[in-house]
């Protein structure tokens, strides 16, 4: 296609505005090619539970956690937080968020998540080499379904050295927001990592454990499930 025919396409099909991209006059909706049917009743009779992310064993707030220094804002909505072919053990992590209140699930929470890589590294820890604004390397941001279910995928982050004989564990931060609700910003830690005997910021509530999954061709993942329960709002 050459760049005359190219814009032309463009200009017809989406018709460009000053103010952005816009619709052009001639486009059609997308055409159905079936419902939901009896999966649709299922899902308002009966909300499935999904991998394991039932309700809490114990009714309490989740625990806070430090922000640290390396969060930014404006991540993009994604479901995968790492690049693609990320070095490191493949990661899905999975879980609901309740409110402590009513003990419900709460639909539309928005997560923001972000980690260090294999090597303890954040995208953003070199103040010499900074990344693009618009650049965002293992973080995201989730939200909610109907149910309160939240899923994304990642690599188990790397501990990383604070001190000369300091360690921090892998972990990946948290800050999670629903309307009505207390903002929660907290850490996510695995079970078995050496380095959180020592750890002075580590709380035994926000540890997990991760279970072995084999997926085609042999290959392996992680998988772990973090609920959240989060404080109403004074009001």
């Amino acid at each position: 296609m050459s760049e005359t025919s190219r814009r032309d396409f463009v200009k017809r099909g989406c018709g460009l505005a000053a103010a952005g991209l816009v619709l052009g006059a001639d486009a059609e909706p997308t055409e159905a090619s079936g419902d939901l049917g009896a999966y649709a009743r299922y899902q308002q009779e009966k909300p499935p539970a999904r991998n394991g992310a039932g309700q809490p064993a114990n009714w309490v707030a989740t625990e806070d956690n430090i922000l640290g220094p390396f969060h930014r804002r404006g991540a993009p909505f994604r479901a995968k937080v790492t690049p693609p072919l990320e070095p490191g053990t493949v990661l899905l992590v999975s879980g609901r968020v309740f409110g402590l209140d009513t003990r419900r699930p709460l639909a539309n929470a928005v997560i923001d998540v972000w980690q260090a890589n294999h090597q303890g590294r954040y995208d953003n820890d070199d103040p010499k080499r900074p990344p693009a604004a618009n650049v965002f390397v293992n973080r995201a941001r989730v939200i909610t379904d109907e149910n309160g279910y939240y899923e994304f995928e990642t690599i188990k982050p790397g501990p990383y050295r604070i001190g000369p004989k300091t360690w921090r564990p892998s972990h990946i931060h948290y800050w999670v927001r629903a309307p009505r609700y207390r903002e929660l910003i907290t850490q996510l830690y695995f079970r078995g990592d050496e380095h959180q005997k020592t750890d002075n910021w580590i709380r035994d509530s926000l540890i997990i454990d991760l279970r072995e999954n084999r997926a085609a061709a042999k290959a392996t993942y992680k998988s772990g499930t973090f609920n959240i329960i989060l404080a109403a709002a004074a009001r």
